[in-house]
């Protein structure tokens, strides 16, 4: 097996890096504390290829593969998780959802202004009431001659307010039927669909996240993904997809906590020591840059599976559940190292610290991952 980058993924990472000192590390506070979606940055992010990273370049995009996303995740997260976590979604869930399950007319409508940043995308399965058991939403979409009449609302959704293109799940057939759960493409401006409660968060500040509204919204039968009764199983495989992107999202922000701290512990002194040099220290160190290079293993393996076209279904969840763990004990670990200057807004780790939660709860959350794991490994033997 060999585990060295490609020369092509070192100039990715290389990119991905230049991108997040030149673009977004100047303004990683001043957007956390206004809780500012920096749209500008996306666009930009769009000139340079990474919001259609795994979009094929006949349709605009760059046509990379999944170790290549997970270099650009990574790369951007340790520098600021909201980015990392915006262009996720929009990467993994919106996009790769209209590439999975679109048909040539719906790619070549909307795949080429998603993979450029002129739209930014929103994906919609999340509810009030219905978050891990998304088979119970209240969304409806009723058939009316050649149009769909959707109503209800979605909500803890990424890019809610900005986004220009969302993909919604939507129920066409009985509540718990989940061969009766239909997606569907909604462009904003149409009559009907509006957004609602932008939240303020604990963590991941400057990635939108807001409700989504849908009020007698009428949209063309052209804008179904796929057949009627299968969104359900569509959102699942997105999501076994989507659940490489957050474990590197996960890995982005343990390697900057880590980081940030490994650097602390070589100039802070205490008893005549480097705090390396402590024990104490160091063995936290070395359980966290120990825990990294796992995680990392895991979501390569993930990503190799996807890139071959195999099943991620229980690969894609070790590596969400083990990485976003793993990124909640480093942050809290780098807290300690800093001591009191840890909670102080001066390091940055008392924000990773904030921002590594979501992981253990976004795209599944850790509980969930383990259920799927569980199931998998019962069935495979």
């Amino acid at each position: 097996m060999n585990f060295s980058f490609s020369e092509s993924q070192l100039m990715v990472a290389e990119a991905a890096r230049e991108f997040a000192e030149k673009y977004i590390r100047p303004h990683v506070m001043e957007w956390d504390e206004a809780q500012r979606f920096p749209v500008e940055v996306f666009k930009k992010a769009g000139e340079l290829g990474f919001m259609g990273i795994l979009v094929p370049e006949m349709y605009g995009g760059s046509g990379l593969n999944y170790h290549d996303y997970i270099v650009i995740i990574d790369e951007i997260s340790k520098v600021d998780p909201s980015i990392g976590l915006s262009l996720a979604a929009h990467n993994s869930l919106c996009t790769n959802h209209i590439l999975s399950f679109g048909n040539e007319e719906q790619k070549q409508r909307w795949l080429p202004k998603l993979a450029s940043g002129e739209w930014i995308g929103a994906w919609g399965i999340t509810e009030h009431n219905t978050g891990s058991d998304s088979g119970g939403m209240a969304t409806t979409a009723v058939k009316d001659g050649d149009e769909w009449v959707l109503n209800g609302a979605k909500n803890f959704i990424t890019h809610g307010l900005s986004g220009e293109l969302a993909v919604v799940i939507a129920r066409t057939g009985e509540k718990g039927d989940k061969h009766g759960i239909t997606a569907f493409a909604v462009e904003r401006g149409v009559a009907g669909f509006s957004a609602g409660k932008k939240e303020n968060k604990l963590g991941m500040r400057a990635s939108e996240t807001a409700e989504m509204i849908f009020q007698d919204c009428r949209i063309p039968d052209a804008n179904r993904l796929g057949e009627v009764g299968e969104g359900f199983i569509q959102a699942m495989k997105i999501l076994d997809s989507g659940r490489i992107s957050i474990g590197a999202l996960a890995l982005g922000i343990a390697r900057g906590a880590y980081e940030a701290s490994l650097k602390y512990a070589k100039e802070r002194m205490q008893f005549g020591k480097r705090l390396i040099d402590l024990q104490a220290i160091g063995f936290k160190l070395a359980d966290m840059a120990t825990e990294i290079e796992a995680s990392e293993l895991l979501l390569h393996k993930a990503a190799y599976q996807r890139n071959q076209g195999l099943p991620v279904t229980l690969s894609g969840a070790m590596a969400k559940m083990y990485s976003s763990e793993v990124c909640v004990r480093v942050a809290t670990e780098a807290i300690q190292i800093h001591g009191g200057y840890g909670l102080t807004k001066d390091f940055p780790v008392e924000k990773f610290f904030r921002d590594s939660k979501l992981c253990t709860i976004g795209e599944g959350t850790t509980e969930i991952q383990k259920l799927v794991i569980s199931r998998q490994i019962d069935r495979l033997g």
